[in-house]
């Protein structure tokens, strides 16, 4: 199986696998070893919960909110009462408030498969967020700023690192635990893991009455689907809301897998507007328009009518309409007509990223197709690496690690894993039928199950990994009925896959979550 790497999104290329829509089997773990305060140290054992608890203050667009805050590592035993795995987390409550039943609490993770919850944690939800400024560069000393548009008025936090990563650990037998990396490294493994540790969670922090919220990025929106499933129709926690950032509920209508898939084009329309955004960002449109929404709106239509009817026409397309849509497409993406002929009107991301600006020797970011740099190899086919990654990595690693250690007290000289290696991942579920990894039914069955279970949609324009126009459309094709649909709720922004890094967009997004969780509780 050839696997392209990147980091908070797989876009593994695929090979046959088995597909599920029940909920999937229980992961060997139940419960948590009792919570052991390590009073501001590190981590002496890992079979044992452990935290440290801290006090805070943030300042929320002008108004000062005190918190409590948890960092520590809550431990899940099997049904033998032996302990399999650690995961890290961190949680931060609101002060003041007694009633927790009217208290949201939100649940938060980032994707992968194998990414840490560094990025929700410090450049979108916590009280703190590292101090870059929007598409340009910094360098060490890194900081941390006051977060101006923390969730925390809205609800209470806990942001959740997935297995393998953060402070938390597979306790194998070696190490005097049950656990093994397949019984976490899965999708519906993942999904047990998430869905074991939430019923946990709530029942150490006596929560199981309060309002509860899922937020996931990029593959977190994934796992957010089976979580929700696992959760209502198995562990009977219900939750108020799903709230979904840069969606992914199928690997199918990513480009990268058309290698291992051809013949399959829904990839190549529903990643069409997301190009068309990138091209008027970067000035590239033969006549760019004055309204990017009305622009991309026109796109859409384009995309799932004439492109849509043309790619569907494989060989048998005249060559007439065949130049027609070119010129069309050259319009919408501004890469050169020929260029898009040679590609039989079929241009992945990477090929995307690689010659958009390609005149110039520069690449397009991936993630977030604002940020651009040079090009490894101007003769390669694909981009090679995803700029905004180099502009972000290294803060936002540095910042977690100095502010969990220095102002969470927790750590000590423990390795915090920002990635995982979570390889190899477990695409194969139970079913009968064959396909990419979709977990569409999941989040169906969540809503058929619970019919007041309300969805946010969130994306940004210049995300080339899930583009914005894919979410929608999934969203739209969910098997359920129809009347369930005035549940989903969309929002989108001029900003990437992190929507969070454009701070008009973060206090945006701020403000769309917060009221849909004050209108679903």
């Amino acid at each position: 199986m050839k696997v392209i790497k990147t980091m908070l999104v797989a876009t593994m290329l695929l090979p046959v696998l088995l597909i599920n829509a029940q909920p999937p089997r229980e992961a060997p773990m139940q419960r948590s070893a009792m919570r052991d305060s390590t009073g501001g140290s590190g981590i002496k054992d890992i079979k044992k919960s452990q935290k440290s608890v801290t006090r805070g203050s943030v300042t929320i667009e002008g108004k000062s909110i005190n918190y409590e805050a948890n960092a520590g590592t809550l431990v899940l035993k099997n049904n033998q009462d032996v302990p399999t795995i650690s995961m890290s987390y961190v949680a931060y409550f609101k002060d003041g408030e007694k009633d927790l039943s009217k208290r949201p609490i939100t649940f938060i993770y980032n994707g992968g498969p194998g990414s840490s919850t560094v990025w929700l944690h410090m450049g979108c939800w916590g009280p703190q967020k590292v101090n870059i400024k929007d598409m340009s560069r910094s360098r060490a000393p890194y900081s941390t700023v006051n977060n101006d548009y923390s969730l925390l008025d809205a609800s209470d936090l806990v942001f959740i690192d997935a297995p393998g990563t953060g402070f938390g650990e597979i306790i194998t037998k070696e190490k005097g635990g049950a656990g093994e990396p397949k019984d976490f490294y899965g999708i519906d493994e993942d999904g047990q893991a998430f869905a074991s540790f939430i019923t946990q969670f709530v029942t150490d922090f006596n929560r199981w009455n309060s309002p509860k919220y899922l937020f996931g990025e990029s593959y977190g929106t994934f796992r957010s689907a089976l979580v929700a499933n696992i959760l209502q129709s198995s562990k009977n926690i219900s939750l108020n809301g799903v709230i979904l950032l840069s969606q992914l509920l199928t690997y199918s209508n990513m480009t990268e897998t058309t290698a291992g898939n051809p013949g399959t084009d829904m990839p190549f329309i529903l990643i069409l507007p997301s190009y068309a955004a990138t091209a008027y960002y970067h000035n590239k449109l033969p006549v760019k328009p004055k309204s990017l929404e009305a622009f991309l709106k026109e796109v859409e239509q384009f995309a799932l009518t004439d492109y849509a009817l043309a790619l569907n026409k494989g060989a048998d397309i005249s060559a007439d309409a065949f130049n027609a849509i070119a010129e069309k497409l050259h319009n919408y993406t501004g890469l050169p007509v020929n260029y898009l002929k040679k590609a039989n009107l079929r241009v992945t991301g990477p090929q995307f990223s690689q010659t958009l600006l390609g005149d110039d020797n520069e690449i397009v970011g991936r993630l977030d197709s604002r940020f651009s740099g040079d090009a490894i190899n101007p003769l390669s086919e694909n981009a090679q690496y995803d700029p905004m990654n180099s502009f972000i990595a290294a803060a936002f690693t540095s910042t977690l690690n100095s502010y969990m250690r220095n102002d969470l007290k927790f750590g000590g000289d423990a390795q915090y894993k920002i990635s995982g290696s979570v390889q190899p991942w477990n695409f194969q579920r139970r079913g009968n039928f064959i396909g990419f990894p979709n977990v569409m039914n999941d989040l169906a069955r969540a809503m058929v199950y619970n019919p007041s279970l309300k969805v946010l949609l969130t994306g940004g324009y210049f995300d080339l990994g899930t583009p914005y126009f894919e979410g929608k459309y999934e969203m739209k094709h969910l098997p359920m009925p129809a009347s369930l649909q005035k549940n989903i709720s969309y929002q989108y922004f001029e900003s990437g896959h992190m929507i969070y890094l454009h701070p008009e967009s973060l206090k945006l997004l701020h403000n769309t979550v917060a009221k849909f969780i004050n209108d679903t509780h």
